[in-house]
């Protein structure tokens, strides 16, 4: 709940901005898209016990490989993520925003 919060606080302040920066678009898209399993944040535990942090991906590998995997769409062994692609713009402000974390 923390995080629809925060995320409608950052998206509310965004509004105002005449620009939205990659970053802070990351992440509305990964608050809006993953965060009900995933934490999206710098803290705090996932929802979903079994889903990594985002903060952690980093420490596995370079985040910028998932590129291509957000262009052709995230599917997974698990019922519980869909399934999604995104648009090159939203990619690279996913990539932008795990790559501050």
């Amino acid at each position: 709940m923390r995080q629809v919060l925060f995320s409608a606080a950052v998206l509310a302040l965004l509004a105002g901005c005449a620009s939205v920066t990659p970053t802070a678009t990351g992440l509305s898209l990964v608050t809006a898209n993953c965060a009900g399993c995933h934490a999206v944040g710098p803290a705090g535990p996932s929802p979903h016990p079994e889903a990594p942090p985002f903060r952690e991906l980093k420490e596995r590998y370079p985040v910028a490989f998932l590129a291509e995997a957000l262009a052709e769409g995230i599917a997974t062994g698990h019922p519980a993520m869909p399934e999604f692609v995104l648009q090159p713009d939203e990619i690279n402000a996913v990539i932008a925003y795990l790559e501050t974390l």
